[in-house]
């Protein structure tokens, strides 16, 4: 289609509400009594998707989205290649649809592909663009990505698009009745962030909730922008009869009365999702007839509430050039707590700025870390930080955990990925792996902006310098830091090359580091620790200053050694030190400080 067609878009924008179609899935499932996928029919029975489409073009539909939703190599289970002819197919039928029609535009939609986050994110990435770029060539007006939980995959694909076409691009995101997206992020972040993506003509909601959920969110958030904002929400909620999402009778009338005061708070671009059909099309255009879209003025108010750190010892920076202390104990794998209670209890002796706590490290159950951390700070007053991994809970569950720890006054986390699921028990335990630490870190900062603002969690990552390829570690990172990380804690140093990676990352990143100091107690501990775990680089010339130890006193003895060695070399660039003690030998930090 031409450029002029195209930009029609924007001009039909400057003076008209634009209505789009409804739901493809749940009507075409209803119309032809099938439980597949109506993509596949793209190919296979394109008639019955024309008619889906005329149908709602007649109701008055100004926009209709391409039958694409899940046309990707996932949801089809087919190579790239016939995803692309499957997208070819589908924008051929649209186009065949509004034959004669020039009031009409198409939108290429392109669904979110769901895959595991640790080794597809890139494949995922270059698909959304390989679908892209098709739909282009097909000459689409516009490009739709909606149901997204955030933007960090398709924003390879937004800078593509506006690379090389000037088409219309719209970002929708699919969130709760509370506002939050599955990657746990609230709708004013998410359509904030996109805003701010010189690569979006129009932002919104999508699907997730019904009509009346959808106005009450976009009512809290006050929305001003000069880009346009849209909103398509479900007819209402569904039931599953038959292993079919099911909707209620029509409810038509009453979704285009709050489709109209959906549209009274400035959306610009409103249509429906599941459970929609021509009939409410209808009933929208009927309603909306005449209607104005607000005027645009201002930007969306992106200012953040200043976060302020409340009196936190671990987080006060020291004098005197002294180093910040953080030793790790690791919950206990039963009920029986004694040895690290009395760990903590020789701990608060010894000037510790705070004692943090695995979160099932190794994929092995342990004690909750937050509870664990809860009681030793009830008991002994020192500051106290779980770890909180991403491989066990999902959003909801995470946010939740954080709201709990934040009533107990838990308020500092180091925030990992965490390790896999050990493979002889990946049959019964899966892990969730909702998000990566950098997800888990945007959530955080989220919650501290909108709920936590008068006393707000203070966060870090983790730093693997023993990783082959350092340059990817530092920009990792680089996006923890942008992510709102304070404090990084490495893995253990041993020697002068861990030493050197570390003040690598240092220079390039000006991170906050706490260098990690493990002091082996014994040739036994030192061999197992070199072998068995991952991430953990222990040199031969160490193991074998551990081979001339007879006594127990001898390898403590070369584990302090080794420690004072470690902290003369680093003193000068890291900010301070994370000691983990095998079997809890917490005695020895004042031998090694």
């Amino acid at each position: 289609m031409s450029d002029n067609r195209r930009n029609s878009i924007r001009e039909y924008l400057q003076d008209n509400i634009l209505i789009t179609d409804g739901a493809m899935g749940t009507f075409f499932a209803s119309v032809y009594d099938t439980q597949e996928l109506p993509e596949f029919f793209n190919l296979r029975e394109p008639e019955k998707v024309q008619q889906i489409h005329e149908k709602y073009i007649v109701s008055g539909a100004k926009l209709i989205r391409t039958n694409t939703y899940a046309s990707n190599t996932i949801s089809l289970g087919c190579s790239i290649e016939e995803v692309l002819e499957n997208v070819r197919a589908a924008c051929g039928i649209a186009k065949r649809a509004v034959a004669g029609r020039e009031d009409v535009f198409i939108a290429g939609d392109i669904g979110p592909v769901i895959y595991d986050h640790n080794n597809m994110q890139e494949q995922v990435s270059r698909e959304y663009s390989q679908i892209a770029r098709a739909m282009l060539e097909c000459g689409v007006d516009a490009i739709i990505f909606e149901t997204f939980s955030d933007m960090s995959d398709i924003q390879e694909a937004l800078c593509e698009i506006r690379d090389n076409s000037d088409v219309f691009t719209i970002v929708q995101f699919a969130v709760n009745q509370f506002g939050y997206s599955a990657s746990g992020l609230s709708a004013k972040r998410l359509i904030t962030e996109a805003d701010s993506c010189a690569c979006t003509d129009a932002v919104g909601l999508n699907c997730g909730v019904g009509p009346g959920h959808m106005c009450s969110i976009f009512d809290k958030m006050k929305l001003h922008t000069k880009k346009y904002i849209t909103a398509l929400p479900n007819a209402g909620y569904p039931q599953t009869v038959s292993n079919r999402m099911i909707f209620a009778a029509d409810n038509s009338v009453y979704f285009s009365q709050k489709a109209e005061d959906i549209v009274s708070l400035g959306i610009n671009i409103i249509g429906g999702c599941c459970g929609t059909t021509p009939e409410y099309t209808k009933k929208l255009c009927e309603r909306l007839s005449g209607k104005k879209p607000v005027s645009k003025s201002e930007e969306v108010n992106s200012e953040k509430k200043e976060v302020k750190v409340r009196d936190n010892a671990f987080y006060r920076k020291k004098t005197n050039n002294e180093k910040l202390i953080a030793v790790e104990l690791a919950p206990p794998v039963d009920s029986d707590d004694q040895k690290l209670m009395e760990a903590a209890h020789i701990l608060q002796k010894s000037g510790v700025d705070v004692l943090t706590f695995p979160d099932s490290p190794s994929g092995r159950t342990r004690a909750d870390s937050v509870l664990m951390a809860e009681k030793v700070a009830k008991e002994t007053g020192i500051e106290v930080m779980p770890h909180l991994c991403c491989r066990d809970k999902n959003a909801i569950a995470m946010r939740s955990q954080l709201l709990g720890a934040h009533i107990n006054n838990i308020n500092n986390f180091l925030v990992i990925t965490g390790d896999p699921v050990p493979s002889m028990v990946r049959q019964s335990v899966k892990a969730v792996f909702n998000f990566d630490s950098v997800g888990l870190m945007n959530i955080i900062r989220d919650m501290n902006e909108s709920q936590f603002s008068e006393s707000p969690i203070v966060y870090g990552g983790a730093i693997n310098q023993t990783r082959r390829n350092l340059d990817v570690e530092i920009s990792r990172v680089k996006k923890k830091m942008e992510a709102g990380a304070t404090f990084f804690f490495t893995q253990p140093v041993f020697d002068d090359n861990g030493v050197a990676r570390l003040k690598q990352v240092k220079n390039e990143t000006g991170a906050r580091i706490l260098c990690g100091i493990m002091p082996f107690v014994s040739l036994k501990n030192a061999v197992f620790m070199k072998n068995e775990m991952t991430g953990i680089e222990v040199s031969d010339e160490i193991i074998s200053r551990y081979r001339k130890c007879v006594t127990k006193e001898d390898g403590e003895a070369v584990g302090v050694q080794i420690a004072k060695e470690v902290i003369a070399k680093t003193t000068d660039f890291v900010d301070g030190y994370y000691f983990s003690f095998p079997f809890n030998r917490v005695y020895l930090l004042d031998r090694i400080l």
